[in-house]
């Protein structure tokens, strides 16, 4: 198995775990930017795995498919962990909802900001599909540039020197 693919296996894992801490409401703020460090590290193991002599453009290569494929895997699951997780969280959103007064909602409009920002609860199904594949989407770039960067940086540090 070539060292591209290993890397981006192991990165798949990871992402995955990340994709599903995403889900937790206050959790997500900090794993998005752990998500993006590890897009960075997959490519750098990637580019470890590259045997002697490595170059520059090997190890941003190999960093960048090694991400795109740990984002690939990564963004699948995780389009499927959002709809379990609006589909389960839905009930509580709205019972959360029908506890707040009146006056909260009257006090928002009066502030100018609109109610139904904070009672929308989710969407459907296939408005969570459709958002979860743009930034899926949005993510192969993401993945793929960090990836080449993290490999390229690596590949640039250790250039030449023998890995077992």
């Amino acid at each position: 198995m070539s060292g591209w693919l290993k890397a981006g296996l192991i990165g798949a894992v990871i992402v995955v775990v990340l994709k599903v801490l995403e889900v937790v409401p206050c959790v997500n703020c900090c794993a998005i930017p752990v998500e993006w460090v590890a897009y960075g590290c997959i490519g750098a193991l990637a580019a470890y795995w590259i045997r002697p002599v490595r170059t520059m453009g090997a190890g941003a290569g190999q960093g960048a498919l090694a991400a795109l494929i740990a984002a690939a895997i990564g963004g699948v699951i995780g389009i499927g962990v959002s709809v379990v997780g609006a589909t389960v969280l839905a009930p509580f959103q709205v019972a959360m909802l029908r506890q707040m007064p009146p006056e909260f909602f009257s006090q928002l409009a009066e502030a100018g900001i609109d109610p139904g920002l904070i009672t929308r609860t989710g969407g459907s199904t296939a408005e969570t599909i459709t958002g979860g594949a743009m930034c899926c989407g949005v993510g192969l770039v993401i993945a793929a540039v960090l990836g080449a960067l993290g490999g390229l940086i690596f590949a640039a540090v250790k250039s030449g020197k023998a890995t077992s």
